[in-house]
């Protein structure tokens, strides 16, 4: 299997778990890791919420040193946030490099802050972003989708790189396109013909197969929806990409990530545990389960994190 390299960051594998919103905390980044991915990224932080340090996002942006490599995902609008984010290492110096996120979809976080997937309106602020990261002397790289409401990627790929920015994610969907919308993975020839900085392919990347066939064409494939609940993806791919051979889901070991989850939950965040994160990702660790509509009834009642442990702990 061939590796990745972003500025002097080597990884030991291709295979990149997505940022994902009330998904890749800490417990969930250390369990896709086990499970074989090369690369994660925290949730997408606000530069102002790291600015302000507030309780949830110190908690959003809490790693320990078996969570490496790691990427710290932020956005944001203002040019002098990110300046006054740069000025203060405390807030960045524990990542092994600094994401700026150009591509999340919400429309309501796009139109009313500016941030996001909005960003690809400001082609020119994106390299202004870049060149104030890179003072950190961080690998930076940048998630972008294939537009807002109209497709620009070529014009953005060229001054992401010209930024001076190590790596580019790109998610072959238009941010007002939806994830029904089948992403479009012929963009990402076109953008290798346009950048010499590695590009991580992003969107509909649910197997073995479809990991092998992005990787044809891209430095690193990136793992998003089809990951939540089911860190043993990675596994089960880079298997594929060794042996041509991808097994079934093992639900009976996903039970056991399922409870260790709730347990890492416990040792990271104790009583400022966030439920309704929990109860997200716990829901689809029991998707596809036999009698799983009848368990995930039961476990989204659930009111404090010692019934949700009592809850898995009753799994035979």
């Amino acid at each position: 299997m061939k590796t990745l390299r972003i500025g002097k960051l080597k990884l030991k594998n291709p295979l990149v778990l997505a940022p994902m919103v009330d998904v890749t905390d800490l417990p969930y980044r250390l369990l896709c890791r086990r499970a074989g991915a090369g690369l994660a990224f925290t949730e997408m932080v606000y530069i102002d919420a790291a600015l302000h340090e507030n309780a949830k996002t110190k908690n959003m942006m809490k790693t320990c040193r078996e969570d490496s490599p790691l990427g710290l995902q932020i956005t944001g609008d203002r040019i002098e946030e990110f300046e006054r984010f740069v000025s203060r290492e405390e807030l960045w110096k524990d990542y092994d490099l600094i994401d700026l996120n150009c591509g999340c979809p919400s429309l309501r976080v796009a139109r009313k802050s500016g941030a996001g997937s909005f960003l690809m309106n400001e082609p020119e602020k994106i390299g202004h972003v870049i060149r104030i990261l890179k003072k950190t002397g961080k690998p930076v790289t940048v998630k972008v989708r294939l537009g807002f409401d109209k497709n620009n990627v070529l014009e953005v790929a060229r001054i992401v790189e010209l930024a001076g920015a190590d790596a580019l994610t790109v998610h072959a969907r238009l941010a007002t396109g939806g994830g029904r919308v089948r992403a479009d993975w012929d963009w990402f020839s076109k953008i290798k013909e346009v950048v010499k900085i590695p590009v991580i392919g992003n969107g509909d990347i649910v197997d073995g197969a479809s990991t092998k066939e992005v990787l044809k064409i891209c430095d690193g494939a990136m793992i998003a929806r089809a990951a939540i609940g089911d860190p043993l993806i990675f596994s089960r791919v880079r298997d594929y990409l060794e042996t041509g051979k991808e097994g079934e889901v093992d639900f009976k070991k996903n039970l056991e990530l399922f409870k260790e989850y709730i347990s890492l939950q416990r040792e990271y965040f104790g009583d400022g545990v966030d439920l309704s994160k929990v109860k997200y990702v716990g829901g689809r660790f029991l998707k596809k389960m036999k009698g799983a509509v009848r368990m995930r009834e039961e476990f989204h009642k659930l009111k404090r994190l010692k019934d949700v442990e009592e809850f898995v702990e009753s799994f035979k």
